[in-house]
């Protein structure tokens, strides 16, 4: 927390002499209780003693100055506000693995009900397109804030629908990318491109490669590996997941990588991706908390007062 105006703070100097005064207060209080040594008598003339209750007011009171000199001194904090506007390509591996049903009812039909409701759950401003991958990557939708078009192009979605066999990470980062540089221009909006897989790169370009250059537009790689160890497609064939060139790429570019192996883990790495894409961090002014907290302790002071002693502090 930063502020605008911390020399303001040295008030809480003056909160403090406050509170060091009360206590110097009531311990001579207390000392003057001690001298009326005839207990009995002091029952009757003063039966209802406040005892702790008499410290509420003036501790709520002192916590209100306390808030008050800290909204003073304008304190500043990174805020999350929604994002107006985002590019966002979805990257989907589409390889013969992706049929492999350890994750029912297979992986490529749970990840794309699953970018179904990522997609769903995105701002309405939001360009989203859709690229599938195999041993070549290809767009299946450009960037577009039409949503019918992306859930169609995500049902299009089929096992070999992007070329020859074999998993390319790079050619998908790297297709996702020159969608993107499609909207260029000054006022182009923040990107992002997500990609799922199950696999380690098989065929195209290098990922490490792809990965310099989302790094120097700027434009974060978020990675999902989708799968377990106990992947099988038709024939028998063993199809584990292997996520480190997705985890590789996702630390080259500062995304984020997570690893998946159901329907409601997937279902939770998409929705920590959209709440990163969907909203930025600014500094903005916080003094409108510590006024509004003030002013409550403020009221709490005066309904303690009011309710225990008849009167305000």
């Amino acid at each position: 927390m930063s502020w605008l105006s911390p020399e303001r703070l040295w008030l809480l100097l003056g909160l403090a002499a406050l509170i060091a005064g009360y206590v110097v207060v009531q311990r001579r209080r207390s000392r003057f209780a001690v001298r009326f040594t005839n207990l009995r008598l002091l029952d009757r003339v003063a039966p209802k003693r406040a005892g702790w209750r008499r410290h509420v007011p003036a501790t709520l009171f002192l916590a209100m100055l306390g808030l008050l000199i800290v909204g003073f001194a304008r304190p500043q904090a990174e805020v999350e506000v929604p994002r107006e506007r985002a590019t966002v390509l979805v990257a989907v591996d589409v390889s013969r693995s992706m049929l492999a049903d350890d994750v029912a009812p297979d992986r490529l039909s749970a990840a794309k009900d699953a970018a179904l409701e990522f997609v769903g759950e995105l701002p309405a401003q939001f360009n989203v397109g859709l690229v599938g991958f195999a041993g070549s990557a290809s767009v299946v939708v450009p960037p577009v804030t039409d949503r019918d078009a992306v859930n169609a192009g995500i049902g299009r979605l089929a096992e070999g629908s992007s070329g020859p066999a074999g998993t390319a990470i790079g050619d998908a980062i790297a297709t996702s990318l020159d969608s993107i540089r499609t909207l260029a221009g000054d006022q182009s909006p923040p990107a992002r491109v997500v990609v799922l897989s199950d696999g380690a790169n098989t065929a195209g370009r290098d990922p490490s490669a792809a990965a310099r250059l989302a790094g120097e537009l700027g434009v974060p790689v978020d990675a999902i590996s989708f799968g377990t160890a106990a992947g099988v497609i038709e024939g028998g064939q063993s199809v584990p997941v292997d996520g480190q060139t997705l985890q590789a790429v996702a630390e080259a570019t500062g995304g984020n990588y997570f690893e998946a192996g159901s329907v409601d883990e997937l279902r939770a790495a998409y929705a920590d991706i959209g709440s990163l894409i969907g909203f930025e961090k600014e500094v903005q002014d916080v003094s409108a908390r510590f006024i509004g907290a003030g002013l409550v302790f403020a009221l709490l002071a005066a309904l303690a007062s009011m309710f225990w002693f008849a009167r305000l502090p």
